[in-house]
């Protein structure tokens, strides 16, 4: 059964920090804080189309735990009835490392929060400190094993193309990230928004953004990282928004970001079993599951094309006992 969320934003509030790269009213469209009673409704409509047992009630947008405590307790008092009464799965957040102690997850804990997710962003100091982050590595490695301590499920998330970062820090910070054996991950690109740091320093000239080319072949080596550890990478990329669209400046942005690293990393390791194999060219028969089918052609019918400059035609079938990723080759004799 599919997974869902409720998502509550609470755009910025509680962050003692002004990142470079953040402005999130402009990235979700939102600047109201929402109240208790908006909480109600979402969770009652929500009640008449979805299933919820398998549905979480998500705060996101923030620094949730850092917010004005009296608050934070009315939002969650809001939402925890709905989750004691076993007809949600629970409560999701996410929060920055440096606003998590075991006083706030007892806290949590008693209101029925299920989930926490820690924007980690990078595991490399350096990067971490010209972003004005304000806080460090180690603070990201203690909150996340305090919070697997408590026995919540752990999301971390981190962010590509950030300024001072390189495509081997990036990569480190997913190596890093996945040695704390979190649940699950997200990864977003960095976007220049207009009204922070960042667009001043890229209108300097200071801070070259990634590109949709350089961002998709990097997030697709991510992709593939995590998932052969068997971490789910629950989003890649910003949610689509006409706000977004509106005040971005640079940067990795497509809809569609997730098909596109996904079919890249599938056309690379259709390359590798295809060099397994030794066979460089003619027609092969690509079975794939039907999920996958789309991302295995490729956007444009990209990945055949690409396929056909290294003169193998590919024909595609599906098979439904293949999981998302999982390719099987057939050679067709000449």
């Amino acid at each position: 059964m599919k997974h869902s969320n409720i998502a509550i934003f609470v755009p910025h509030n509680g962050c003692p920090h002004a990142c470079t790269f953040c402005n999130q009213r402009k990235i979700t469209g939102q600047s109201c804080q929402p109240t208790p009673q908006d909480v109600n409704n979402a969770v009652e409509t929500a009640r008449r189309t979805a299933d919820t047992k398998h549905t979480e009630i998500a705060f996101f947008g923030g620094s949730f735990t850092a917010i004005d405590r009296t608050y934070m307790l009315s939002l969650l008092e809001a939402a925890a009835p709905y989750v004691w009464s076993g007809e949600f799965h629970g409560i999701r957040l996410s929060t920055r490392p440096d606003a998590v102690d075991e006083e706030i997850l007892d806290i949590l804990k008693r209101h029925g929060v299920t989930a926490i997710e820690l924007g980690t962003q990078s595991m490399c100091d350096d990067v971490l400190y010209v972003n004005k982050r304000g806080h460090t590595v180690q603070d990201s490695i203690h909150a996340a094993q305090l919070i697997q301590k408590y026995g919540f499920s752990l999301g971390l998330q981190m962010m590509t193309g950030l300024y001072g970062s390189s495509d081997e820090k990036d990569i480190f910070t997913a190596e890093k990230i996945a040695e704390l054996h979190p649940d699950t991950v997200r990864i977003y690109p960095t976007i220049v928004m207009q009204g922070t740091e960042l667009a001043d320093l890229y209108r300097e000239g200071k801070y070259i953004p990634q590109t949709l080319e350089n961002a998709v072949p990097l997030c697709a080596k991510l992709l593939r990282l995590f998932e052969e550890k068997n971490i789910r990478v629950i989003r890649l990329g910003l949610h689509d928004s006409e706000s977004l669209k509106q005040n971005m400046l640079a940067g990795a942005y497509h809809p569609a970001f997730r098909e596109l690293c996904e079919s890249e990393m599938i056309f690379h390791h259709t390359l590798s079993l295809l060099a397994e194999r030794g066979i460089f060219e003619g027609t092969v028969t690509f079975s794939v599951s039907p999920k996958s089918v789309s991302i295995f052609v490729g956007q444009k019918k990209a990945n055949l094309e690409k396929l056909r400059n290294k003169n193998i035609n590919a024909v595609v079938r599906q098979d439904s006992s293949l999981s998302r990723y999982e390719i099987k080759i057939t050679v067709h004799c000449e």
